[in-house]
C-alpha cells in the first residue's frame, strides 16, 4: 500500500515540525551527494533552520567560498549594464524620497514634542495648536471608551460574582437547615422512648394508688339516698309525702349526710 498525498502547508506541532524538518534535511542532503557523485556535477547547497542554524554541502574540493563567487560572476555577467544602471537610479530616487518623508516626519514629531518651535510664525503655530487640540480630543475619546468598556467588565464581573455569593449562600442556609433538622430528629429519636416510658410508669402508679387507696362515696357529687323510697302510683297524697320528705331531710341533716340537690 502506498503512502497518501501529504498537504503541503505549514505543520503547527513544533515537535512533528522539527522531525519532519531533520528527516527531509538528511534526504535532501543525501540527493544532492547522489547527484553530485553519479551525474559528476559541482553541488552547493545551504539550508538555515527556522533558529537560524545553518546546514551546507559543497561538490567541489575548493570548497563553498569558490562555489558562491563563481555563481556571483556567473549572475552579475548575465546582467544588462544598462537595465543595472537604470534600475539603481530608480533605486536612489526611491530612497531620496523615503529620506525626505523621514525628515519631515521627524520635524513635525518634535514639533508636537515643543521642541523647536522657536523659528516657527504665528500660522504655524496656531496649526500646531489645533492639531495638539484634535489628537487630545480624540486620546480623551478613546480614552473615555476605553474607562467604559472597563467599566461594563467590571459590571458584569461584579453581577456574576453577586450571583456566585447568592448561590454560596443559598447553599449553606440550605446546609445548616439539614444539619439542624438532622440534630433534632436524632435528639427527639433518644427522648421519645424515655418519655413513653415515664408516661407507662406514670400509669402503673396511678393504678396502684387508686387500687390501694379507692376513693369515698362521700368524696363524689352524686350520694345514694340512705332507705326506703316507695313511690306510690296510685295514691298521691302531697301532704303526706311533703312530709315524710321534710322527715326525711331532717334525719340525713342530722345524721350529718346531705342529699346531692342540696348541694
Amino acid at each position: 500500500m502506498g503512502r497518501g498525498k501529504v498537504e503541503l502547508k505549514r505543520i503547527e506541532n513544533k515537535i512533528n515540525r522539527q522531525v519532519t524538518f531533520a528527516k527531509r534535511r538528511n534526504g535532501l542532503l543525501k540527493k544532492a551527494y547522489e547527484l553530485s557523485v553519479l551525474c559528476d556535477a559541482e553541488i552547493a547547497l545551504l539550508i538555515f533552520s527556522n533558529r537560524g542554524k545553518l546546514y551546507e554541502f559543497c561538490s567541489s574540493p575548493s570548497g563553498m567560498t569558490k562555489t558562491v563567487e563563481k555563481y556571483r560572476k556567473h549572475s552579475y555577467a548575465t546582467m544588462d549594464p544598462n537595465q543595472s544602471a537604470k534600475d539603481m537610479q530608480e533605486k536612489y530616487q526611491d530612497y531620496l524620497m523615503l529620506k525626505s518623508r523621514v525628515e519631515i516626519l521627524q520635524h513635525s514629531q518634535r514639533h508636537l514634542l515643543g521642541e523647536e518651535i522657536a523659528g516657527m510664525g504665528v500660522n504655524e503655530l496656531e496649526q500646531l495648536e489645533h492639531q495638539v487640540d484634535s489628537s487630545l480630543k480624540q486620546i480623551r475619546s478613546r480614552k473615555a471608551r476605553a474607562m467604559l468598556d472597563q467599566l461594563s467588565d467590571l459590571k458584569t464581573k461584579e453581577e456574576m460574582l453577586l450571583e456566585t455569593n447568592r448561590d454560596l449562600r443559598r447553599k449553606l442556609e440550605e446546609s445548616d437547615a439539614a444539619v439542624t433538622q438532622s440534630m433534632w430528629g436524632a435528639s427527639s429519636a433518644a427522648e421519645h422512648p424515655h418519655q413513653q416510658q415515664q408516661q407507662y410508669h406514670q400509669q402503673q402508679q396511678g393504678m396502684s394508688s387508686y387500687q390501694a387507696n379507692p376513693p369515698s362515696q362521700e368524696a363524689g357529687f352524686f350520694r345514694p339516698l340512705q332507705g326506703n323510697v316507695a313511690l306510690q302510683m296510685s295514691h298521691y297524697n302531697p301532704g303526706v309525702t311533703n312530709a315524710s320528705n321534710s322527715a326525711t331531710t331532717s334525719q340525713n341533716v342530722i345524721s350529718g349526710f346531705f342529699p346531692g340537690w342540696m348541694l
